[in-house]
């Protein structure tokens, strides 16, 4: 048997407590380049913990998921955050959990729209990558270096996700 999960929209107020939502923030707003460019700036902060460990910059390429979904894992990275930003202008979406004694609670999920992208805080408890509809490429950073920043939780109790309404 499996409990079933429910769809919320990704704002920073909700998502807070797992890291940043990566959106053209008004109140970050700057003009440069002679008033040609809008900057947002500080949107997030990109960690890599570690002796040897730098930031880096990766393209990933999610295939759409069939729901009814499954979540039957989630993962974390102790030395490092990390950045999911869709360049395809895709929604997405995004599957947290508070830690609970070492290992994820009850998951949470997130519509993304194709304008905003997460930043996961070092350890926060996340599903991979959840592209919809079609393929759609990521802008991800993360961390590079020596060490397991992997670590992985399978529950003993699955969680179903419906399909979203885009």
């Amino acid at each position: 048997m499996t409990q079933h999960l429910d769809i919320l929209p990704l704002t920073k107020a909700a998502f807070a407590p797992f890291g940043d939502v990566i959106e053209a923030d008004p109140a970050t707003m700057r003009f440069i380049n002679g008033g040609t460019t809008e900057r947002f700036h500080a949107l997030s902060t990109a960690e890599a913990i570690g002796d040897g460990a730098r930031v880096i910059l990766n393209l990933f390429r999610g295939q759409p998921r069939a729901f009814p979904f499954t979540i039957e894992m989630m993962e974390r990275h102790p030395f490092g955050s990390q950045c999911f930003v869709p360049l395809n202008g895709r929604p997405f979406l995004v599957v947290v959990a508070q830690d609970e004694d070492g290992r994820p609670g009850k998951p949470q999920v997130f519509l993304a729209r194709g304008d905003q992208g997460v930043n996961y805080r070092v350890n926060t408890w996340h599903y991979p990558l959840m592209a919809l509809g079609e393929q759609s490429d990521f802008l991800v950073a993360d961390r590079d270096g020596p060490g397991n920043n992997l670590v992985e939780f399978f529950f003993d109790t699955p969680f179903t996700i419906g399909a979203p309404t885009l």
